[in-house]
């Protein structure tokens, strides 16, 4: 697979991206550290997050404002300079997020307070709710700013944007990302 966004993985190239993980977009002084559930097979096949086309998180983050416009999955270094991040819960590629066990979730977890602990960006964002539960054993969750931080790190549960996630529109999304927005830049 070359680095452009308009090369399209193949089926053998999906099939061997099973199980791959994908570097984290991450750094020091972070507003906002984005945290999927897991890369899908292709953004393994790509090495970029979010990559499959019927991902919502690019349009999400630009109709909310995180973005000055819609970036492309293979600019996802650009992020950095707008003090935002990337990461996942658990790190290998699946087909679905199904396929990863409890197990997995909550062990990614542990990870996850690991990284956040070592960045200390201000904000974790877990994109995905049932994930969120798992992973920290907080069966009771709803969307939005949580009780519990990570050191200094305040956390927040928004929807899943995987275009899987019917509950929620594009402009649902956007919203629910724009109000988190708006807290980070109020303080």
């Amino acid at each position: 697979m070359g680095s452009g966004s308009s090369a399209r993985p193949s089926p053998a190239d999906l099939a061997a991206a099973q199980d791959k993980t994908l570097p984290d977009v991450i750094g020091p002084d972070l507003r906002v550290l984005f945290c999927g559930i897991n890369p899908g097979l292709w953004s393994g096949a790509t090495g970029f997050h979010f990559a499959r086309p019927g991902n919502r998180f690019w349009p999400v983050l630009h109709r909310s404002g995180f973005t000055p416009r819609q970036l492309r999955p293979d600019e996802q270094h650009a992020l950095l300079g707008l003090g935002l991040g990337i990461t996942n819960v658990a790190a290998r590629t699946t087909a679905k997020a199904e396929q990863l066990t409890a197990d997995e979730l909550r062990a990614g977890g542990r990870a996850l307070v690991d990284r956040v602990e070592r960045y200390q960006p201000r904000v974790l964002a877990v994109l995905g709710i049932g994930a969120y539960r798992t992973a920290f054993g907080r069966p009771r969750t709803t969307i939005g700013p949580q009780s519990e931080r990570i050191g200094e790190t305040a956390v927040w549960v928004l929807p899943n944007p995987s275009g899987l996630n019917a509950h929620y529109t594009l402009d649902a999304l956007a919203s629910e990302f724009r109000t988190l927005r708006e807290v980070v830049e109020a303080n």
